[in-house]
C-alpha cells in the first residue's frame, strides 16, 4: 500500500466532503436569515446532491477510459466556491444554483480520487479505502464546526471561509497530480492486489446499490435534520446542534475506519450485514428518548453502525465491478449516496407536515430494508452467500 498516497487522497477526501457537512450546519441559519421552511431547506440539499447524483457516474466512466487527476483539485475548488458564495445571496433560486455548482464539483472529485485510492491501496484494499473514507467523514465532522463558529461570528456571510482550505487542497493535489497519473499508468501487472477477475457481476452489484441507497436515506436524513432535532425537540442552541452533528461524524470516522480494517480480516459482507442489523434497534430507542444526555451518547453506537459498513461497501462495489472501478465508485460514492440527498426534501415535506420527530420514526425504519438486502449479496466471483465457510478457500475470496 502506497502510504503517501493514501493518506494525500484522504486529505482532499476531508476539503471536499467538508462542504457536504457545512451545509446542514448553514441550514439553521438561512431559515433565519431567508425565512425557509423545512421543505426549502431540505431542497437545498436535494440541489447539493441532484446534479452530483447525475454526473458523478459519467465522471466514473470517463476515469475508467482515461484517468484525468486534475479533476480532483478542480472539484475540490468548484465545492468551496459554490457554498462559499450562498452567505452573499438572497434569491433562494441563487442560493440553488450555487449549491448545485458545489454538488457538481463533489462529483467530480469522488470517482477519480476512489479509483486511485483502490490503486494505491494494493492488496489491503479494505484498509486503504477506509482510510481514503475517513478523510471524507472527517470533512464532515469538521464542516459543522468551521461553519457553526464562522457563522456565529460573522452571519451567514461567514460562509466565505469554506473557501480557504477548498483553495489550499486543490493546489497541494494540483502539485502531485503528474505522480498520481504515473502511478495510474503502469502495467497492472505492477499494481499490487488487483483484481485477476475479468468478468464484471452487474446483478450483485445491483443488490449493493439497494443498500448503499438505504443507507443514504439515513444519512442524509440524520445529517439534515439532526441539527434542527436538537434545536426544536430537545431545546438547544444552534451550537449545540451542530455539535450533535459534529458528534456524529466523528464517531463515524472511527467506524469507518475501523469498518474497512475489520473487512480486510473478517469479509466485507459480514461487516455490512452487522452494521445495518446493528441500526435497527438503536435507531428505533432514538426515536423515543426525550433525554438529550442519552440521546448525544445513543449517537456513538449509531455512528459506529451507520459509518463502518461504509469502505466495505465501496470496495464490494469495485470488486463486483472489476473492469470498471471509476464507474462502481461513481455509483457508490455519488448516485447511490446522492439518492439520500434526493429524497431530503421529501422527508423535509413529511416533517413540515407531520414534524421532526415523525420524521426520525421515518428514517429508523429504513435500516430494516438495508439489513434484509444485505443478506442476497454473494461473495465477488462466486455467486455464493458468505452464510458459513464452506470451505478455507471461499473464505479467503471472501476477504479479498
Amino acid at each position: 500500500m502506497k502510504d503517501r498516497y493514501v493518506w494525500l487522497l484522504s486529505a482532499g477526501h476531508m476539503f471536499t466532503d467538508l462542504n457536504q457537512g457545512a451545509l446542514p450546519a448553514i441550514l439553521p441559519f438561512l431559515i433565519l436569515e431567508n425565512n425557509l421552511n423545512y421543505t426549502a431547506a431540505a431542497g437545498l440539499v436535494f440541489a447539493a446532491n441532484f446534479a452530483s447524483s447525475i454526473v458523478q457516474p459519467l465522471f466514473g466512466h470517463l476515469a475508467d477510459k482515461i484517468s484525468k487527476p486534475w479533476l480532483m483539485p478542480a472539484g475540490i475548488l468548484m465545492a468551496g466556491l459554490g457554498l462559499a458564495a450562498i452567505g452573499f445571496l438572497s434569491n433562494y433560486w441563487l442560493l440553488f444554483a450555487a449549491v448545485t455548482i458545489s454538488g457538481i464539483g463533489i462529483a467530480a472529485f469522488h470517482p477519480e480520487a476512489a479509483r486511485m485510492a483502490n490503486r494505491v491501496s494494493g492488496a489491503k484494499k479494505g484498509t486503504g479505502i477506509s482510510i481514503f473514507a475517513v478523510g471524507g467523514n472527517a470533512g464532515f465532522a469538521l464542516g459543522p464546526i468551521i461553519t457553526t463558529a464562522a457563522l456565529l461570528t460573522w452571519g451567514v456571510k461567514g460562509t466565505l471561509i469554506l473557501i480557504i482550505p477548498a483553495a489550499i487542497m486543490a493546489v497541494i493535489l494540483a502539485s502531485q497530480a503528474k505522480s498520481l497519473l504515473e502511478f495510474q499508468m503502469q502495467p497492472l501487472s505492477q499494481r499490487a492486489g488487483n483484481d485477476v477477475t475479468t468478468k464484471d457481476e452487474w446483478v450483485p452489484f445491483s443488490k449493493l446499490t439497494v443498500v448503499v441507497f438505504c443507507r443514504s436515506v439515513i444519512f442524509y436524513g440524520l445529517n439534515t435534520f439532526l441539527p434542527l432535532y436538537w434545536i426544536n425537540i430537545f431545546q438547544q442552541s444552534k451550537a449545540v446542534g451542530g455539535t450533535a452533528l459534529t458528534i456524529l461524524f466523528i464517531v463515524g470516522a472511527i467506524g469507518t475506519l475501523f469498518g474497512g480494517q475489520l473487512a480486510d480480516r473478517f469479509g466485507y459482507i459480514r461487516i455490512i450485514r452487522i452494521g445495518f442489523a446493528a441500526l435497527i434497534p438503536l435507531l428505533l430507542f432514538f426515536t423515543e428518548i426525550n433525554d438529550v444526555a442519552v440521546a448525544t451518547l445513543l449517537l456513538i453506537p449509531i455512528g459506529l453502525s451507520l459509518f463502518a459498513p461504509y469502505s466495505p461497501m465501496v470496495v464490494l462495489g469495485q470488486k463486483y465491478l472489476p473492469n470498471r472501478i471509476g464507474l462502481a465508485s461513481g455509483v457508490t460514492l455519488g448516485l447511490a449516496v446522492s439518492v439520500g440527498g434526493i429524497t431530503t426534501p421529501m422527508l423535509g415535506w413529511f416533517a413540515d407536515n407531520y414534524g421532526l420527530s415523525a420524521a426520525m420514526h421515518l428514517i429508523a425504519y429504513v435500516p430494516v430494508l438495508a439489513a434484509l438486502m444485505s443478506f442476497t449479496l454473494s461473495i465477488p466471483g462466486t455467486g455464493l452467500a458468505p452464510l458459513r465457510p464452506v470451505t478455507e478457500q471461499i473464505n479467503k475470496t471472501e476477504k479479498l
